[in-house]
């Protein structure tokens, strides 16, 4: 996702970062607030007054579903969950853990505090709307974002997985039966279900005659049935792989290349008419590091003949390492948490091979089959 995303800086400790989708979204409710909405309302403003307060609505929206992220975070945060990043991307924003909750409890506390902001800031815009009477535009703005912060409150109520009513609904299911696996089902269908509503619903008006209407409610309900059905795959995946370690799936046969080998060099000896994406750089019988594909693109081409595998490198200090004895889907956790594609895997001091999620997608390939 990196890829897709403008790195904003840090909130409260916290990476923010914009996916490219949000500047579609930003101008398509800067065009529907200036053109339709504004002007129904209030309808003796200037042109450009209209495009100036639709474009500030437009901030302020995407300001009030950072705070609610944020109130996701801080709860997380104190229940001792690491939060990797928040996004703010064309359905709103979405903070993501490092980890799963530790029990029903946490899960509850966090799920609930971000429609918690959302009401307390409808709340804050209502009061401030009436505060606001003599300055009509910060009057109107006030308003919508009144309205707007009550709707996210009551849609993200919908106890419907992954939204964060169907969170609720997985953490009471979850502190009822003890059974994270039978919750996660639970809330996910469940979520699946009101999907597929949405779908209908949003078809259903497109054939009305409100296509564009329609259409935007179809495509929430299409993404809402993705991310249920990504979180039941999951699940799925987790349970395929439960009692199987690192070593079950890990590629015993890896490159070793010292540290002060050229990357031309590299190139012509092990890249070019091979597969291999990673190599392990020593210095004597050390691992110093690890150079991926993705490293190597970095350095300018010309440069190649210049640059030794040590400096393109990412260092041993930054690497995540796992044992072959490591569960193997604490690994795929651990490379999906800190942005990995490879991990190496070493006894005391010794690589002993090394784990890709290719390797882990293979094995889990397998399993499935296995189990047919």
């Amino acid at each position: 996702m990196s890829r897709n995303t403008l790195p904003l800086g840090r909130v409260l400790g916290i990476p923010l970062r914009l996916d490219y989708s949000w500047f579609l979204i930003f101008a398509l409710i800067t065009w529907s607030l200036a053109v339709s909405y504004y002007p129904h309302e209030f309808p003796h403003w200037s042109g450009s007054l209209y495009w100036v307060i639709g474009a500030i609505t437009a901030i302020m929206l995407f300001v009030s579903v950072l705070l609610h992220e944020l109130g996701h975070s801080v709860l997380a945060m104190r229940f001792k969950v690491p939060v990797r990043k928040i996004t703010l991307f064309i359905f709103g924003g979405i903070a993501q853990l490092g980890s799963e909750p530790p029990s029903a409890v946490a899960e509850f506390w966090i799920a609930i505090a971000g429609p918690a902001v959302s009401l307390a800031l409808a709340f804050v815009f209502e009061i401030l709307q009436h505060v606001l009477t003599g300055a009509e535009p910060l009057m109107a703005l006030a308003k919508y974002l009144a309205l707007i912060n009550g709707m996210l409150f009551l849609f993200n109520l919908v106890p419907g997985f992954p939204l964060d009513g169907g969170r609720v609904l997985r953490a009471i299911v979850w502190g009822a039966t003890k059974n994270l696996r039978r919750a996660t089902f639970v809330a996910a269908n469940v979520g699946r279900f009101i999907a597929f509503a949405f779908i209908f619903l949003g078809l259903w008006q497109a054939l009305s005659g409100n296509l564009l209407n329609g259409i935007w409610i179809a495509f929430i309900g299409w993404f809402l049935d993705s991310a249920a059905a990504g979180q039941l795959h999951a699940q799925d995946a987790q349970d395929m792989m439960a009692g199987y370690k690192v070593a079950a799936a890990m590629n015993p046969q890896f490159v070793s290349i010292p540290s002060d080998m050229t990357l031309s060099h590299l190139v012509d000896e092990h890249i070019l008419g091979s597969s291999q994406r990673c190599f392990a750089v020593t210095r004597g019988d050390r691992l110093s590091g690890l150079l991926t594909l993705h490293g190597l693109r970095e350095i300018p081409r010309d440069q190649w003949a210049t640059t030794t595998a040590e400096e393109a490198m990412i260092p041993f200090e930054r690497l995540k390492v796992v044992t072959p004895d490591t569960e193997l889907w604490t690994a795929l956790e651990e490379m999906q948490r800190d942005g990995f594609n490879q991990l190496p895997v070493m006894i005391d001091d010794r690589v002993v091979g090394m784990l890709s999620r290719e390797d882990t997608i293979s094995f889990l390939q397998r399993l499935r089959e296995f189990a047919r």
